[in-house]
């Protein structure tokens, strides 16, 4: 399985964080099953051009939500993943950066309407 990651180094988002939310998403898609090998910490790290301590970072973040686990001398692998689970967490995620949203929105007269239309734009379903 190869992995493709794209780095975008003048993002806000730091790097181990994008590293994270792609190997997140090919998880959630189904690119990356259950059982399939993620390449080790030295090698991703070299192919991104990205030091170890940022991929160490990534991976052990990825453990943590429960994405991944490692096994000491055979390398980490993708983690069981209960979908429904993972989707709520996402939809608790989503609702607080849209709560944030709004409020950022708020002060400067954006209304949730004009949220919505955004929303619907941006998806392509006007």
């Amino acid at each position: 399985m190869i992995l493709h990651i794209n780095i975008v180094n003048s993002a806000e988002v730091p790097i181990y964080e994008q590293i994270m939310n792609q190997i997140k998403s090919a998880i959630l898609s189904g690119e990356l099953k259950e059982g399939d090998v993620i390449p080790s910490v030295r090698a991703l790290a070299k192919d991104l051009n990205v030091s170890v301590i940022t991929t160490r970072k990534a991976y052990e973040g990825l453990e943590a939500e429960g994405f991944t686990i490692h096994m000491p001398g055979k390398g980490s692998f993708v983690a069981p993943q209960n979908m429904e689970l993972l989707r709520e967490a996402r939809l608790v995620e989503i609702e607080k950066r849209l709560t944030d949203i709004m409020e950022y929105a708020k002060p400067v007269g954006i209304s949730t309407g004009d949220l919505k239309k955004m929303i619907d734009e941006l998806s392509g379903e006007e």
